[in-house]
Formats: C-alpha cells, structure tokens, sequence
C-alpha cells in the first residue's frame, strides 16, 4: 500500500488516514484498478476486491444527504450537528458542519471539506461552501 508521499509503508489504512490529517491533509483511497474512491479506509476495495489502493487527494466537496442534532448541555459544549456528507467522488461520510447552527444544516446544502479538529483530534469538518472555503 503507498502513502501520501507514493512510500511504501507496513502501517494500516487508518493509521496512514490519521496521519495525514495530522499533516493537514484529507486523502482517501482510489483503486487503482477500478478507479473507485473508496471511504472508510480498508485493505481491499469494496467494488472489485482489488489490494491495489493508493492514496488521492480529493477535491473536498460535497452534499449533505443526511442531518442530525446531537442535544447537549451548554456547560458540555452545546447542541451540534452530525452529518452524512456524500463526497463529489462518490463515497459518503460522518462528519460535522460547521459553520452554521445544528439545527440549520440541511439535506441537499453544498460542503466544503476541511481538516480541523474534533475532541483534540484531527478530522475532516465540513463548511457551508457559500459561508467558507472553497
């Protein structure tokens, strides 16, 4: 399997996923013989059984299929969003919006991702692409 960097490495898929969100980076993996993207990461891509997976930088958009509100004591953060966010190169994912109140997100709202932090740990959030990044 190769890295970010094309090195071939002994690490797990999402030991390599988490590393390079520590490096500021949001890569999935594509394979190579199908060209599928493929989310979560996994040794084997799930359309063709293919082992022949590397890691692509995507272009970070994508689509709210699906919104939740997660209630919570203001003294323990406050309400917040959980999302599936259904990526421009097809897979869909958990993460949060997070420029908008929990209870604005909505299904069919445009996202752009972005590598920042959940709980001290880095993850991919998204923003709303007309408030945020492209």
């Amino acid at each position: 399997m190769e890295n970010s960097s094309n090195e071939i490495t002994n690490q797990g898929p999402m030991q390599v996923y988490e590393d390079n969100l520590a490096k500021g980076e949001f890569r999935i993996q594509q394979c190579k013989d199908c060209g599928q993207h493929v989310f979560y990461p996994r040794q084997l891509c799930h359309y063709c059984g293919s082992s022949n997976l590397k890691w692509a930088a995507i272009s970070g958009r994508g689509t709210v299929y699906s919104t939740s509100v997660v209630r919570r004591k203001p003294e323990r953060g406050g309400d917040y969003n959980v999302a599936l966010i259904d990526l421009e190169e097809g897979p869909r994912m958990m993460s949060r919006v997070m420029d908008v109140e929990p209870e604005e997100v909505t299904i069919g709202m445009v996202v752009s991702a972005h590598v920042g932090m959940i709980d001290k740990t880095p993850a991919v959030v998204f923003y709303n692409k007309e408030q945020g990044d492209n």
